[in-house]
């Protein structure tokens, strides 16, 4: 590699970061679970590289690193990934009349998602006949996985962990390494690659980021398998960008869809669905990545300037009408 494409390094030293936080990791740090309560308000600045930001949280007390624009060398990581020869797998649910974003989410896909590299689509629907014939580019496909639809969209959310968790043990283990699962009402706008990739990444809420604890919206009924106490969480994630290898994402559905069967058995529904029982799960299994909200955005709530690039945004639409279509 071009010595010049790596930028210099005043700070930490790159060779001896990866033993400090595995060393970290295997000592416990990974079990961190009580963080001072309103400490994610105040700017953390690490200097870990020369990517860096000084404006936004970098790093996570358990050393995982929060990825925004800034912070990261697309053009060494896209060179690893490359030679690693990773395929990753996107997977989005279009039930019922939702399969009429699908178009748009994948046309934009093909633009801004892992460029460069293997993918493979897997689209969960009801509606097999309706999915759009999009062009895909070299080492790029889309699979068809039918599944049925659900009354509720309640429903037909929390199933999403039931059946990544089902495939990801029957097919998907052996056919890509990484897992990323998203919203299909969504659409990207701009560079989303593998500087997501991690054994376990989760995404910081957009209406949550910049938040104390107290805000999060946990589930707080104690008879949830949901449940957070007051007194613990690090961060609120969205439900509509998460993933990791597929081992990591097996185990991640597998637990929260069981925890949602038992919810169900006990006559109770966590507040946020499947969003909460993600929570919980990130709780107490810690994100190896945390991707900044740039990485799930609705431009309703403006363009703030500390967001430097808006990668994954909301579709505008009217959740309700497609519901009860």
């Amino acid at each position: 590699m071009n010595a010049r494409m790596i930028p210099k390094c005043n700070s930490l030293h790159l060779g001896i970061l990866p033993l400090t936080v595995l060393a970290l990791v295997f000592f416990g740090v990974w079990n961190l679970r009580r963080v001072p309560a309103g400490m994610f308000g105040h700017v953390l600045t690490v200097a870990l590289s020369p990517c860096s930001r000084k404006d936004v949280l970098v790093l996570t007390p358990w050393l995982a690193p929060i990825i925004w624009e800034g912070t990261f060398n697309i053009d060494i990581l896209n060179e690893q990934f490359r030679l690693r020869n990773t395929t990753i797998g996107l997977t989005v649910f279009a039930i019922k009349k939702y399969v009429v974003f699908l178009k748009l989410f994948l046309e934009t896909a093909e633009q801004h998602f892992m460029v460069g590299h293997k993918v493979t689509y897997y689209v969960f629907t009801d509606r097999p006949a309706d999915v759009p014939l999009v062009p895909l580019g070299t080492g790029r496909k889309l699979v068809v996985l039918t599944v049925r639809n659900y009354t509720r969209w309640q429903d037909v959310s929390m199933h999403r962990m039931e059946m990544i968790s089902h495939f990801s043990e029957r097919r998907f283990l052996h056919e890509v390494d990484y897992l990323v699962c998203a919203d299909v009402d969504m659409k990207f706008s701009d560079h989303v690659g593998v500087e997501i990739l991690s054994a376990l990444f989760g995404t910081l809420h957009p209406g949550f980021y910049s938040s104390s604890r107290e805000a999060f919206t946990y589930e707080r009924r104690p008879q949830s398998q949901a449940y957070i106490p007051r007194d613990e969480g690090d961060f609120y994630y969205a439900g509509g960008f998460f993933g990791g290898s597929v081992l990591e994402v097996h185990h991640l559905t597998k637990a929260c869809h069981e925890a949602m069967v038992q919810d169900k058995a006990n006559g109770i529904e966590a507040v946020w669905h499947d969003e909460s029982h993600l929570n919980k799960y990130l709780l107490y299994h810690k994100p190896t990545k945390v991707l900044s909200p740039e990485y799930v955005w609705d431009q309703k709530m403006g363009w703030p300037s500390i967001m430097k690039k808006l990668r994954y945004v909301a579709v505008p639409k009217n959740h309700q009408a497609i519901r009860n279509r």
